[in-house]
């Protein structure tokens, strides 16, 4: 195998995986913002020509734009991926037996907390002043967020969350259908961490999940305030390291 033939499938890749991805994320930003937004009715319908509405509307057209600029380095570790799965360098397999549930189903989890921890730490790192301009700061210019938030990340923000996709699927073994609801976890719940309010009933919230799992509501606070919330799942690592927002069970939860 030479570098001419790996070159062009590599491209090929890339070009198919850019495709799924913006389809995906237009799929899933347009959805959740016109269901929310717009049929519900949760947010005011304002005037097309009033200065909110427009302020509105351009940072939206901000947001798609440093999303398609993700969808570009999320699509080139999706061909990254393939290219080494075509080498046979990944622990990603297909074959499975009925036994295998239990591990499935461990492995699935232990992921999740492997880049809620990893998310945590470098979301974190992206906020000290010398690095949030180059990695994070086009993801706050929408405030409150939207559902066309949710994947507007700086490119090197980008590239450094595509980096842990890859590198997991070199280490841990995992079953394809795995990785795949891993992929549609993510999507799904951070559009829901960047709806811009709250769409489960407080009652609901005070549970135990709703305490340990993050939402609309919690993330809503770290959109209004940069030292507080940066999980991506859970709440634990807020909690241990004193960056969940005393002030968030009063308001939200009770």
């Amino acid at each position: 195998m030479n570098n001419f033939w790996i070159q062009p499938n590599f491209w090929l890749y890339w070009f198919v995986f850019c495709g799924i991805i913006m389809g995906g994320y237009f799929l899933t930003a347009s959805g959740a913002y016109y269901l929310l937004h717009s049929t519900i009715g949760k947010v005011p319908t304002l005037p097309l020509k009033s200065k909110a509405a427009q302020q509105e509307s351009e940072t939206m057209v901000g947001d798609i734009k440093l999303s398609v600029l993700s969808v570009i380095f999320f699509a080139l570790g999706a061909a990254c991926f393939m290219a080494c799965y075509d080498w046979g360098i990944t622990q990603v397999y297909t074959h499975w037996k009925i036994q295998d549930m239990g591990y499935l189903a461990c492995s699935y989890i232990v992921v999740l907390l492997l880049q809620d921890t990893y998310f945590y730490f470098t979301h974190r790192l992206f906020h000290l002043p010398l690095l949030f301009k180059w990695f994070h700061q086009g993801h706050h210019v929408s405030r409150p967020p939207t559902p066309w938030t949710f994947f507007a990340l700086e490119p090197m923000e980008a590239f450094t969350q595509a980096s842990f996709l890859l590198g997991i699927t070199l280490i841990i073994p995992l079953h394809v259908g795995v990785l795949i609801a891993i992929l549609l976890t993510m999507t799904i719940w951070a559009t829901g961490n960047h709806l811009g309010l709250q769409i489960i009933p407080r009652s609901r919230q005070s549970r135990w999940w709703g305490q340990w799992c993050i939402g609309a509501s919690h993330h809503l606070v770290h959109h209004s305030r940069f030292t507080r919330h940066y999980g991506l799942y859970f709440t634990f690592w807020d909690r241990i390291m004193g960056t969940q927002d005393a002030t968030y069970k009063a308001r939200f939860l009770q």
